[in-house]
């Protein structure tokens, strides 16, 4: 199977939404085998005042997916969509 991109959560690491995110996000990784990358928003000024007050953020390909909550449906989509495109690509 054709590897999706890695996803991108923002978050903190003092965060009970971003830890919870992240759990309803490992079926989704081993689904679509794909890593996610954790970014922590306070480890940079422009991160922190682009996320502030919506982390956890979802990001697949630049494209957010969802914040606060896991929307695994769209995530679902995005990923499938993601490896048809590389599939489709020669």
């Amino acid at each position: 199977m054709t590897k999706a991109a890695p996803l991108t959560l923002y978050g903190r690491a003092w965060c009970h939404l971003c830890d919870d995110m992240r759990a309803a996000l490992e079926p989704l990784l081993a689904e679509f085998g794909v890593q996610v990358e954790v970014v922590d928003v306070d480890s940079d000024p422009v991160l922190e005042a682009r996320y502030n007050e919506l982390v956890p953020v979802l990001l697949c390909d630049g494209v957010e997916l969802c914040h606060y909550h896991l929307d695994a449906m769209r995530v679902r989509a995005a990923l499938a969509a993601r490896i048809a495109r590389t599939a489709a690509t020669p």
